[in-house]
């Protein structure tokens, strides 16, 4: 008899939700380490959260709840298991083992779900399996990116698909391709061996940031900020840094990600419209988040081998984190930063930057060289933030009818209406 506990929510569709949220990467972990098949296992997750949301508002949530969607799955792989054995022995002996103490114990199909025993020692190395999984090199960004977002961070096609603006139908074709690809590739559930994992490492790091960063700012939308989406990926960070503990460009991420959302409640004012640093009330920054990532990066040093490159982001947002004002901002520091940054990450991106941080401290002639120098770069060609940049830059040195062509250029090419919105203020003002 399942034991139930009486929750607020009289459907019980909400406690679902949360259990999954938080448990669903253990659940998908547990299950391709019981199955050997990571794409068999984060089907047969799905199965178990769909007999939940039928199950748990008729009968209640059970006592064990990730228990329960852990147990459910495991039946329904001994079904399969058992479907193909017919056929193929390998699958005859994985039902045996699944259904009769093999490498799940303690547990047949006729159990409480509520019996069933999660391994201590193995939830860790379940979850960290997962996650380099998802971000394995052999799928496309889009395809770690939704498929990361999926099994490890617990969110639905639609979901991926509402914070990323594109079709549901794209998600799920992404998701389906992934697995498919890993399948074909034999890309095994482990966690990789320490001479291939810090080249997947990167991987993993640059699936994190891509979320974090188009939740940080929104490539596209009315919205400048998807916290939500932002805050999976601070999550999932903070997952990966716990797991692995001696990396310090793990570290470096976390830091970088929390002092940059520290800033998130004063870029934005009441009606949403962005709010430039220089008119950003710091007294709303989140002191809180800034003293984890200073952790963090204060982490991240200690290791002693050096800041990589999501380090040296940190230690520029440190910069910004710690200064009274933006005239009070050692914005020599920040240039050096750049400049080491741009020789470990060469990028274009990285060179715009450097040229702001340059026009606080040689001027904007000296910075618009920098600037002239970029004019040519795939990578910024359809870019906004290049004609943005100069229009500034063109502003402070008294050139408004360059500056105007510049920043109406940058608006042709935004596609956050938000950000448009405050190109055309900037174009405005200059009349």
């Amino acid at each position: 008899m399942t034991t139930v506990i009486t929750v607020a929510d009289p459907t019980g569709r909400d406690a679902v939700a949360a259990v999954w949220r938080i448990e669903s990467a253990r659940i998908v972990g547990a299950l391709a380490r019981y199955t050997g098949d990571f794409a068999l296992a984060e089907d047969l997750a799905q199965e178990a959260l769909a007999e939940a949301l039928v199950s748990w508002p008729r009968d209640g949530v059970p006592r064990e709840p990730a228990g329960w969607l852990l147990t459910v799955g495991r039946r329904r792989a001994i079904d399969a298991f058992r479907r193909r054995s017919a056929r193929d022995e390998r699958y005859a002996a994985l039902a045996h083992q699944l259904g009769e103490g093999g490498a799940v114990t303690g547990a047949g199909p006729a159990d409480d779900p509520d019996d069933v025993l999660w391994d201590p020692d193995r939830i860790d190395d379940d979850v960290l399996a997962l996650i380099f999984t998802s971000c394995h090199p052999v799928l496309s960004r889009e395809a770690r990116v939704a498929l990361t977002l999926r099994v490890v961070g617990g969110l639905t096609s639609d979901e991926i698909a509402r914070a990323f603006l594109v079709p549901t139908a794209t998600v799920q074709a992404r998701i389906t391709r992934a697995k498919k690809t890993l399948g074909a590739a034999r890309v095994p559930f482990a966690v990789p061996p320490a001479e291939e994992r810090a080249e997947r490492l990167g991987s993993v790091l640059n699936v994190i940031y891509l979320v974090f960063t188009e939740g940080s700012t929104a490539s596209s939308g009315d919205d400048l900020l998807r916290l939500d989406l932002a805050a999976e990926a601070q999550r999932l960070a903070r997952v990966l840094a716990r797991l692995v503990d001696d990396e310090p460009d793990v570290h470096g991420l976390v830091a970088l990600l929390e002092l940059t959302a520290a800033r998130f409640p004063a870029r934005t004012g009441p009606d949403g419209a962005p709010v430039l640093l220089e008119h950003q009330d710091r007294r709303r920054w989140d002191v809180t988040a800034i003293r984890r990532g200073r952790a963090a990066l204060a982490r991240a040093e200690g290791l002693g081998r050096g800041l990589g490159a999501y380090g040296l982001q940190a230690a520029i947002a440190e910069c910004h984190a710690v200064a009274p004002s933006v005239r009070e901002t050692d914005w020599e520091r920040i240039v050096l930063l750049y400049e080491a940054l741009g020789r470990l990450a060469p990028s274009p991106v990285v060179d715009l930057n450097r040229a702001v941080a340059v026009s606080m401290t040689r001027g904007p002639a000296a910075a618009i060289a920098i600037v002239d120098e970029l004019e040519g770069s795939p990578t910024l060609a359809s870019s906004h933030l290049l004609p943005s940049v100069r229009g500034e830059l063109l502003t402070r040195l008294g050139r408004p009818d360059e500056a105007r062509r510049a920043l109406e250029l940058a608006v042709e090419r935004c596609g956050n209406e938000r950000e448009r919105d405050l190109l055309r203020r900037k174009i405005a003002d200059l009349a």
